[in-house]
């Protein structure tokens, strides 16, 4: 066995918004990687449009930058738990991790469910305490609030030594000792070369290597990335195709095409060799968790099992009466062939046919993972609709139902911690801890179930005053909790088909909030407000005044309209009923009630 220490390989873990983006920009910025004079944007790595919008990194991403004589090897990761199907997969391709830790928020539910995946692969930590310059930054109690961590996930003490380092990533700089500000990331880079070990193993064995994550171009088809476990991989190479969960999977490939990283580009290479991280393209059936390996020494490599999905929503068709005006991708079909492509690289998610021809029933790791898909969905031209996100139950040994469970982790100040804990008690949360923080804030810890925290984080803004934040992880499947009572209001429903005007949203606005504004077209079933009571109500919002001789010219401008409410798709998810759907285009997004006729509605219910 030989170390090849001009290679690093490392992955960057953090919680959601500590920055690990914008340290590998900075990484990268003084690697000399862009051109002088090159117009570098910020967060290079969050190339998707709805990463830059919601400042989250969803897929994980390759760079390489060169300090010194060592070229290292960088995977930014998600850091939301819904994307932790990506954070397993990528720690198997690198040696060691950057944990990024906000000097203010400190370890966050987050935090630990990345370094927890990262101490199982007992992989070496460099710890980077980022924001530092923060005002209310407090980098020496986060210091022990790491280690106390560190402790937790790992009883074994052996991290207690895990280098420290200070840094201010969007300011450049980093530095081994809090009282010395640096102008540069010199001593991130010389951490990086001490601190996180070479790959080691054997370039004189048969050529080997794990598939960790799987790219789609159009041009070139499907991309397989990993790293070369041992030996050389050369183009043309002629090798056996295999899958440690699948005994039967053994298919004969040539290898099309070697890239390796260089800043953000992929470079064609001849050949790589063990410790370095390639895509290979040219091979059809590349699945993740498959094993490239030489046929004639022919064995696998094992492979993280990817956690389960815990909520399922149907997607269907659009059969409302304003179907197939605004969308591209209509058809079932189209639908279906759409979904089977997100298959290929989103490994957490699950598609299901369902009785209907027009339905799929689609499962992931939470609202996030599945709305991120919508969205991503919308913007490339489909039409859909889909249904409230359910949670899926399991039946343990004995008969018994399961359901999933969250830790919720709250911070909210003082005053409302009253009305947070009253909330959570309806929704069968139990408090688990609760610490003093600084500045008038509680940070409160639940255990929840998933289906409890459906609808609530709009609830939880608006009973915070938006001074709450919340952040919830998987923790595990447990005993049904009862039943949860969510959504304590019904629904405004459009009585006829028509474009709504000012005289008609004016009388229906004395029943609640509206969701629509003058102008707007709206058809005979579609959810135009939210009751103040918890019935569902028809209204005309198209009725206009009836003529009379006595009409006073511009009566109708001095009735006063609240402002419409206007939803974000997660927060319409929240809002929607078991009897509701989503119509998603690229252009609007309307509730509508599943059966749009009000008889045959009033029949169904009646029938329940």
């Amino acid at each position: 066995m030989s170390l090849r220490e001009d290679i690093r390989n490392i992955a960057i873990i953090a919680h959601v918004d500590h920055g690990k983006t914008t340290l590998v920009d900075a990484l990268l910025k003084q690697s000399g990687i862009f051109r002088e004079n090159q117009e570098v944007q910020d967060r290079v790595m969050d190339s998707n449009d709805l990463e830059r919008e919601r400042g989250i990194t969803i897929l994980s991403k390759n760079t390489a930058i060169h300090y010194k004589n060592a070229k290292i090897n960088i995977i930014d990761t998600p850091g939301h738990a819904d994307f932790g199907g990506e954070v397993e997969r990528v720690l198997k391709m690198v040696n060691g991790v950057i944990l990024v830790v906000d000097s203010f928020e400190g370890p966050m539910p987050q935090t630990r469910f990345v370094l927890k995946k990262a101490l199982e692969l007992n992989l070496p930590v460099l710890v980077c305490i980022n924001k530092v310059d923060r005002p209310e930054g407090r980098a020496e109690e986060v210091v022990d609030e790491v280690l106390e961590l560190l402790l937790e996930l790992d009883e074994s003490e052996r991290y207690l030594d895990s280098h420290f380092i200070f840094a201010s990533a969007i300011g450049g700089w980093a530095t081994d000792d809090l009282s010395v500000k640096k102008d540069n990331m010199e001593d991130m880079y010389e951490a990086i070369l001490k601190y996180m070990p070479a790959p080691e193993g054997d370039f004189d064995a048969p050529p080997k290597m794990l598939i960790s994550t799987i790219d789609y171009n159009e041009y070139i088809g499907r991309i397989g990335v990993g790293k070369v476990e041992s030996g050389i991989i050369k183009v043309n190479q002629e090798m056996l195709l295999m899958n440690h969960l699948d005994e039967n999977k053994k298919v004969k490939v040539k290898i099309g095409k070697l890239y390796e990283y260089d800043g953000l580009k992929r470079v064609e290479v001849p050949e790589a060799k063990m410790g370095s991280i390639v895509a290979i393209s040219g091979i059809e059936d590349l699945q993740i968790g498959d094993t490239l390996t030489d046929p004639s020494n022919p064995n696998t490599i094992e492979f993280v099992n990817i956690s389960e999905p815990t909520i399922a929503m149907t997607f269907s068709v659009n059969d409302s009466p304003f179907a197939g005006q605004e969308g591209k991708f209509v058809t079932s079909r189209q639908i279906k062939d759409r979904l089977q492509k997100e298959l290929n690289t989103n490994i957490s998610l699950r598609v299901e046919e369902t009785d209907s021809a027009d339905a799929f029933k689609v499962s992931g790791r939470g609202e996030l993972h599945l709305s991120i898909l919508m969205e991503t969905m919308r913007r490339e031209g489909y039409e859909f609709q889909v249904s409230k996100p359910e949670v899926l139950f399991k039946t343990d040994i004995n008969g018994k139902k399961l359901e999933p469970m969250e830790i919720a982790v709250i911070d909210v100040p003082e005053e409302f911690m009253g009305s947070v804990m009253e909330k959570m008690g309806l929704r069968k949360g139990e408090m688990k801890n609760m610490i003093q923080s600084k500045g008038g804030y509680v940070r409160l810890e639940f255990s929840i179930p998933t289906r409890g925290l459906i609808g609530y984080r709009s609830e939880f803004l608006t009973d915070t005053k938006g001074n709450g934040i919340i952040n919830t992880l998987f923790d595990k499947y447990d005993e049904y909790k009862g039943t949860i009572e969510t959504r304590s209001r019904g629904s405004l429903v459009a009585f006829e088909s028509g474009v709504a005007v000012t005289y008609g949203l004016y009388n229906a606005q004395e029943r609640g909030i509206l969701f629509v504004e003058p102008g707007e077209k709206v058809y005979s079933g579609q959810v135009v407000g939210l009751n103040a009571r918890p019935e569902d109500i028809d209204v005309n919002v198209c009725k206009r005044k009836q003529a009379t001789n006595m009409r006073a010219s511009g009566s109708d401008d001095a009735l006063r309209l609240s402002p419409a409410k206007k939803m974000s798709l997660e927060e319409t998810l929240e809002f929607i009923d078991d009897d509701e759907l989503i119509e998603l285009t690229p252009i609007s997004m309307r509730i509508r009630k599943r059966i749009l006729d009000k008889a045959q509605r009033a029949k169904a219910r009646s029938k329940n």
